[in-house]
Parts: structure tokens; C-alpha cells; sequence
């Protein structure tokens, strides 16, 4: 008796423990990291799921942005979402507008009881992710944003001050002349033409791309980046491909290497690809602020963002959700925050994982990396610079691909081209809004 008794015992425990590792709760994760990031984000979920025992993250690589947002709006279609959905930021308009699909941040945390401050997080990176009212759609997470970088080699060749970038665009002319004269192929380059060179210097200018605060104040808002001031700018790239002070270097960041191999001594990329240049420059570089023209009023004025951010997908249980917000909890730590932005060269969501990063020494021993927070924070976000916020912008962007290089390739003026881009942009604004109504 004693033995089945003790039998008894032994067989009572084991189920237990077994119920005990079959509550766990699994929250999915669907995002676009690849390679090494995609390790870090393994690397992240492992750190929450080792810090409590009631939620399991598991994140799942789902191919690139593009991919991955429309496998999270077929999972919804079809019932079965992720929790939790990676996004670009060119997808927050879309978003938006995918009715009853998403669960905004600000009611997560709200309704799971979670403390949360959204004063806490840097309104430069929020602001994007957020309505007119402050609230937070979804959470921040790998936030970058353009910088300078240049050769200190080609600098020194060329009789430049190693340390003193360009700080405008006439200046990048005057030290791209000298570039090209110590026998450099061409003084500058750039990655990402529409983010860089259109959206975020419209921000940097403080002029808008389009109305309604670009696409914050509604879906009936108009493209207007055919004004004088990015005309202007457009044109002069195009103008002085001439003299090799600019090299149209592709589309996405495929001219990356113009900078890395040494061809070109200036390029203006994300400060996410520091790690990248770190890698594969075989020589010292260093990083400023994108440069602006002086004339215009009103600029320097603050970045926007790119990147990515999380968004709560609807359809699942309380219980679930309570592991969501646990999980944005522990992702917005100061801790885990300056890990991420350290590892990665993304932007810090949170002063404190800023403020840590500092502390830490970090940007002392690796120079030029707090160049895009300070450019980001150099001043209050205004409608023209807090972000944009329209619908089918990735479409968009592949217009805007293609007029860029209709432009730099001579077949239309600069004001030819962007003309054309609006009347194609706002042809599919159009039919956002008419299918969002």
C-alpha cells in the first residue's frame, strides 16, 4: 500500500509540473530581421521568456518588411494573426486602416493594468507611431535615421579637417571639388533617395510633403514635394553629377559600397548601417548631421525616422494580451533598450536607455554614434517634421524611385519629374481614401 501510495504521489507531481508547463501562454512574434539582428531578436525574446515563467515569445522570421506585413494581414484575414506584428513605417497609414485588425498600444497597456508612460520615449521616434492626441499605436522598435558619414582618409588627402563634415550643401560642393581633385571618383553619394534626400530633408527644412500635416490630419491629404525647395535640391544632385560631386549610387542602399570600397568620401545612409561600415570601410570614418541649405528658414530643423515598429494584432484572448504588454514592458527597459541600440545602431526608444547608453561611455569610445539622437532632438517635432503618414506610401516609393532616376539620368528637369510623382502620388492617395471611407 505504501509503495502504491508513494506511486500515487509521484504520478500527482508529474501532472502537475506537466499542467505547469502547458499553462504557459505563447505569444507569436512575426518581424523581418535577418541575419544577425534576427539573432538579437531570438536573443531578446529568450532574455523575457528566461525572466518569467507565465509567457513564451517566439519569434518567427517572415522575410522582408514587405513580406512580412502581408503575411500579418493574411493571418488576420484568415483568423489566425501573430500577436505581434513587425511593420515599416511606411505601413502605418496602412495600419491604420485595416479596420478591427489592430489593438493600439495605448489600450493594451491601458486595459492589462501595465505601467506605461509615453512620456517616457522619445517623441521624435514616438510621434510617428502616434495620433494627433499623443496616444501610441504601436511600439517603437528598430527606429533609425539618415546621417553623413565621410572618409577621414579622403579628408586628410584631400587638406580637409578630418573632423569638421560639411554642415551645408554649398560646403558639401566646395569640399566634394576638392575630393574629386586628390583623385577620388566622386565627392558624394547617397542611399535611400526618397527617405533621405526627399522625406527627411523635407522634415530637416521644415517645408511639408504633402497636407494635412503629411497625412496626419486625414486621408484626404494632398502630395505638395513638387515646391521649390526639394525642386531645387532634386535638381542640383542631377546638375552636379557633371563635375562627380554627387554619383547616383541605386535604389534602396545598394551603393553602399560607393562609400565602403572608398570611391565616394561622402554618403549620407542610416545610422543603422554604422555597424555595417564598421565591417567592411577599410578606413576610419566619422559621421555629421545631413547637411542643409542655408537659405532656407526655418532649417536645420529634426529628422524623421525609418525602420520599424511593433503592432498589436486583434482577435486574441485577455489572457494573451496581458503577455503582450508584459513583454513591451521588458522590451522598452532601459537595460534591454541600450543593449539593442548598441548591437544594432538603431535609435534608442526611451531617455533612460539613452541616458544609460551615455553613462555607460559608450558614444565616448565609439565616436559619431550619438550624431543621429542629437539630430533627431535638436529641435520640438513640427507638423512639417514629425513624420508622414500616408497611404500606399510604399508604392509611393517605388515612384519616386523611378522619377529620381528619370531625373538623374537627364530625361526630365527636376520640376518635370516631381510634377509628374505628385499627379501619380495623389492618384493613389485617392484611392486609399476612397477605400478607407
Amino acid at each position: 500500500m505504501k509503495k502504491l501510495s508513494r506511486l500515487f504521489v509521484v504520478v500527482v507531481m508529474m501532472s502537475l509540473v506537466a499542467s505547469s508547463a502547458y499553462a504557459v501562454t505563447e505569444i507569436q512574434w512575426w518581424h523581418a530581421m535577418g541575419g544577425r539582428l534576427g539573432e538579437k531578436v531570438d536573443a531578446i525574446a529568450e532574455g523575457f521568456n528566461n525572466s518569467q515563467s507565465d509567457y513564451k515569445v517566439v519569434p518567427v522570421f517572415k522575410g522582408s518588411y514587405a513580406e512580412t506585413m502581408t503575411a500579418g494581414i493574411a493571418a488576420f484575414r484568415s483568423k489566425e494573426p501573430p500577436h505581434i506584428l513587425q511593420v515599416f513605417e511606411v505601413g502605418t497609414a496602412t495600419m491604420m486602416a485595416a479596420k478591427g485588425a489592430i489593438k493600439p498600444v495605448y489600450e493594451l497597456m491601458a486595459e492589462t493594468g501595465e505601467p506605461f508612460d509615453p512620456n517616457a520615449y522619445l517623441s521624435t521616434v514616438t510621434g510617428y507611431y502616434s495620433t494627433t492626441e499623443g496616444q501610441m499605436l504601436s511600439m517603437p522598435f528598430n527606429s533609425s535615421t539618415p546621417i553623413l558619414y565621410y572618409n577621414k582618409e579622403a579628408f586628410a588627402k584631400a587638406g580637409l579637417d578630418v573632423n569638421t563634415p560639411p554642415k551645408t550643401w554649398p560646403e558639401v560642393e566646395e569640399y566634394a571639388k576638392k575630393l574629386v581633385a586628390a583623385g577620388y571618383e566622386c565627392g558624394f553619394s547617397t542611399a535611400w533617395t526618397s527617405w533621405i534626400q526627399m522625406e527627411n530633408f523635407s522634415a530637416w527644412h521644415n517645408v511639408p510633403i504633402g497636407t494635412k500635416a503629411n497625412g496626419f490630419g486625414g486621408f484626404d491629404t494632398e502630395f505638395v514635394f513638387n515646391n521649390p525647395t526639394v525642386v531645387r535640391h532634386i535638381q542640383q544632385l542631377a546638375d552636379w553629377q557633371k563635375d562627380k560631386i554627387f554619383a547616383y549610387g541605386g535604389r534602396t542602399n545598394t551603393g553602399n559600397a560607393k562609400f565602403s570600397s572608398g570611391e565616394c568620401a561622402m554618403y549620407t545612409e542610416s545610422s543603422a548601417g554604422y555597424a555595417g561600415f564598421k565591417s567592411t570601410a577599410q578606413f576610419e570614418f566619422g559621421t555629421g548631421m545631413l547637411p542643409y541649405w542655408p537659405d532656407v528658414e526655418g532649417a536645420p530643423q529634426n529628422t524623421i525616422i525609418g525602420g520599424a515598429s511593433l503592432w498589436v494584432m486583434a482577435g486574441h484572448p485577455d489572457e494573451e494580451y496581458k503577455g503582450v504588454a508584459k513583454f513591451f514592458s521588458y522590451l522598452s527597459s532601459p537595460e534591454v533598450q541600450a543593449d539593442w541600440h548598441q548591437f544594432s545602431g538603431y535609435l534608442p526608444i526611451t531617455t533612460a536607455a539613452y541616458e544609460l547608453t551615455k553613462s555607460q561611455g559608450f558614444y565616448e569610445k565609439n565616436p559619431g554614434t550619438e550624431t543621429p539622437l542629437l539630430q533627431m532632438m535638436l529641435h520640438d517635432p513640427t507638423d512639417n517634421s514629425r513624420g508622414i503618414r500616408f497611404g500606399s506610401f510604399v508604392q509611393v516609393r517605388d515612384i519616386m524611385d523611378e522619377t529620381f532616376e528619370a531625373i538623374f539620368s537627364g530625361q526630365k528637369t527636376a520640376q518635370q519629374g516631381l510634377d509628374d510623382a505628385v499627379a501619380a502620388g495623389n492618384n493613389l492617395l485617392r484611392k486609399f481614401e476612397a477605400a478607407n471611407k
